[in-house]
């Protein structure tokens, strides 16, 4: 997958394409559902399947006040897209100039003039241009006037919801990670570099792997998950905790992990990913050593009948 941050970069020999645009910040099942169709109009058609997104979330500068936490990070989307057989992205800038663009300035700039758009496929509550103007309708009626074809993608829904960025992250702040793996169709990952921490596991006969605060993936509720480590093209079984460790001393929120039965990774510096398969109990502050113990304990005998490890 050829990735642009600038249309300077873009060939002039590059074929025509078909083209969608978005945020897409999850990659969920709407989204698949629209890669899926933007590769298959593309292959039918004989021309390149691009997607046009940004470097930031719109809100970042146009209500930060409203910004969220991102679902998934800039690595795992593009990861995601090149999974989903996309021949290009292009990565836009979200700055003044891109928020105050018209429709047709959007339009004539990115899909005409830098990539000869044949076919432009959005879902069906699309907006784009200044303060959102333009809608499904504008965009076709640009396409009419500049030479490309508009499909409309309906929404996926779930019990009767559209899938969205926001529902998943509404639902892995209720701890609900199984749910999430459903709307996204696929597990819930954070992913890493393994940081040294106070070794305060180690210290206690359960050394954790701790990742790194930069790490991309949205942490869902705090609490301990069953789930898995993946390092070195390797999955092992583990115990994973999100939030604070109140029980020593308040620190940022993080999330580390417990391999089972191996004490003998070294994983510092490595990138790993954490896949959440199901939440366990919410986090607690205990009253000494011996009860913190007792609870990892009763934590890992969990996650060896989830993970279906024999111990």
């Amino acid at each position: 997958m050829i990735s642009w941050t600038s249309t300077a970069q873009i060939d002039a020999e590059f074929p025509e394409t078909a083209v969608t645009i978005g945020k897409f910040d999850g990659i969920h099942l709407g989204h698949q559902a629209l890669l899926a169709e933007l590769v298959e109009v593309s292959e039918e058609h004989g021309i390149a399947s691009v997607v046009v997104t940004f470097d930031r979330h719109p809100d970042a500068l146009l209500n930060p006040g409203r910004l969220k936490p991102a679902l998934i990070g800039p690595r795992q989307k593009q990861f995601l897209l090149a999974e989903a057989g996309v021949d290009a992205v292009l990565t836009l800038t979200f700055d003044d100039d891109l928020a105050h663009k018209s429709p047709e300035e959007f339009v004539q700039t990115y899909l005409v003039e830098a990539l000869k758009a044949r076919i432009v496929l959005v879902g069906e509550n699309f907006r784009f241009g200044a303060k959102g103007a333009g809608t499904v309708v504008t965009l076709a009626e640009l396409g009419a006037k500049h030479g490309f074809k508009v499909i409309v993608v309906p929404s996926v829904m779930v019990e009767g919801q559209v899938i969205s960025t926001t529902l998943i992250r509404d639902v892995l702040d209720q701890g609900e990670v199984e749910m999430a793996a459903e709307l996204l169709g696929r597990p819930h990952l954070t992913t890493g570099i393994i940081e040294h921490g106070l070794k305060i596991g180690r210290s206690i006969g359960f050394p954790t792997a701790n990742m790194s605060r930069e790490a991309e993936g949205y942490l869902p509720v705090d609490g301990v998950y069953a789930g898995w480590l993946y390092a070195d093209q390797e999955r092992y079984p583990a115990a994973l905790s999100v939030g604070i460790n109140e029980t020593f001393q308040a620190v940022p929120r993080l999330i580390e992990a417990h391999v089972i039965d191996r004490t003998d990774l070294d994983l510092y510096d490595k990138v790993v990913s954490l896949e959440y398969v199901k939440h366990i109990r919410p986090s607690a502050k205990f009253n000494g050593i011996e009860d913190l113990v007792a609870a990892i304990n009763r934590d890992v005998a969990m996650c060896r009948i989830i993970l279906g490890v024999v111990s």
